[in-house]
């Protein structure tokens, strides 16, 4: 039986497919939108027409010098600037940060602020959230009702339905609305997602060749998180957000982690237990509150140098993420893995680990398809994926569907 599909639903998806080649390409001309979608010319000339009457997309200048083109020149299609905005918050370990950025992925304006999250009582701590969001969209002008989205990210568990932190080893504070309580305080919608999850989506619009239909995202900070992306989806639990390696057990009844469990992957390769191990305290001491970036730097040019306690330190972590990462691999097959944040940028002294443990589970026996990459700025990264989260929902959701926006302007040209 063949099933017709309806023509608002292909009008729809022919517009999304649209939007997104443009977003992936920065200003391509219709004949590479058509390389791009297998649409025809003709049908991507009707959506861009309409696109670019809506406001949504604008015919651009080339920069391309005359000298080097022949025949008839093309005529490029961006994004245009001001369709909309989004918002992308982050939210770790005594830091709050919210970027502004206009509809082409640009940042328009950004806000931060510094506190104790892990004292800072409930009500303080949502006012901080809502307190940046508001002196953002004050100090820049911004018209709320061309805000279309908020995404906030935020180190810890989140619901299946990205509505609410459960729980976050940032703060003692468990079941926070933040998206009732943001929608609430500006009218608009409002996604609430974990930090590793968002490293994973903007790694998919960073490089989608490498990082396409299966792949993993691991944070090496204080904490220790990860992302998945099978078959070309985030994965999250029915309940939660998934993805909660950090908090796997390495060992039963070992090292205490700051969520309070003994023996987690995180009580030996977190910030704060490379360093309790560096200084040979006992694995039961209470984890560092937040270990200075500057600190594990120290200890890491310190076990470069020598076999030493630091040495001894950073492969304890490495076997403990091996280890992990090896019956990740028994459950899903090996995939390319991103290595984030600070304690990235001290691979060199884990990775003969890491590899050491993968080969000695039943996830190492394919070894060879396991490659890792590294990218010591986790912040940039998760505010990145906040931002492709909230435009692609805008793209999909919003204007491929046609949704009226008066307030767009019909298309001027982009310089």
């Amino acid at each position: 039986m063949t099933v017709g599909i309806r023509h608002d639903d292909l009008r729809r998806r022919n517009r999304a497919m649209v939007i997104s080649a443009v977003r992936r390409s920065g200003q391509p001309s219709r004949t590479e939108i058509a390389g791009t979608t297998a649409l025809s010319h003709s049908t991507i000339s009707a959506i861009a027409a309409d696109l670019i009457n809506e406001g949504v997309l604008l015919e651009a200048k080339s920069t391309e010098p005359a000298s080097l083109k022949r025949g008839r020149p093309q005529v490029a299609i961006a994004l245009n600037p001001a369709a909309g905005s989004v918002i992308a918050i982050v939210l770790s370990l005594n830091s709050l940060i919210a970027t502004l950025i206009d509809y082409s992925g640009q940042t328009i304006a950004s806000e931060s602020r510094r506190f104790t999250t892990q004292t800072l009582p409930r009500n303080e701590l949502i006012s901080e959230v809502l307190a940046v969001t508001r002196e953002l969209l004050k100090r820049n002008g911004e018209d709320e009702s061309r805000v279309m989205r908020i995404v906030l990210a935020i180190q810890g568990i989140t619901d299946s339905k990205a509505r609410t932190l459960l729980w976050s080893p940032i703060m003692p504070h468990t079941d926070i609305g933040f998206a009732d309580l943001l929608e609430g305080a500006t009218g608009i919608p409002v996604t609430v997602a974990n930090d590793c999850n968002m490293m994973a989506v903007a790694l998919r619009w960073r490089d989608p060749r490498r990082y396409r239909d299966n792949f993993f995202t691991l944070l090496l900070s204080h904490g220790i998180g990860m992302g998945l992306v099978l078959r070309g989806e985030v994965f999250t639990g029915t309940q939660s957000s998934g993805g909660e390696f950090g908090h796997m057990i390495h060992r039963p009844g070992g090292a205490l982690c700051r969520c309070g469990r003994q023996g987690c992957i995180e009580a030996y390769a977190g910030s704060y237990a490379i360093w309790r191990n560096a200084m040979r305290l006992p694995e039961d001491s209470q984890p560092g509150a937040d270990i200075p970036d500057a600190e594990m730097t120290r200890l890491a040019e310190k076990a470069r140098t020598g076999d030493g306690p630091e040495r001894e330190a950073f492969r304890k972590a490495g076997a403990a993420i091996g280890y992990g990462l090896g019956n990740v691999f028994a459950l899903f097959d090996p995939a390319p893995v991103a290595m984030v944040g600070h304690g990235a940028s001290a691979f060199d002294l884990i990775e003969g680990a890491v590899r050491d443990a993968i080969a000695q589970t039943a996830g190492g026996q394919h070894s060879k398809a396991i490659s890792f990459d590294t990218d010591t700025d986790e912040m940039r990264l998760i505010s990145e994926g906040c931002a492709m989260r909230a435009l692609t929902f805008v793209d999909e959701q919003i204007f491929a569907p046609g949704v009226p926006v008066p307030s767009l302007a019909a298309g001027k040209n982009v310089a």
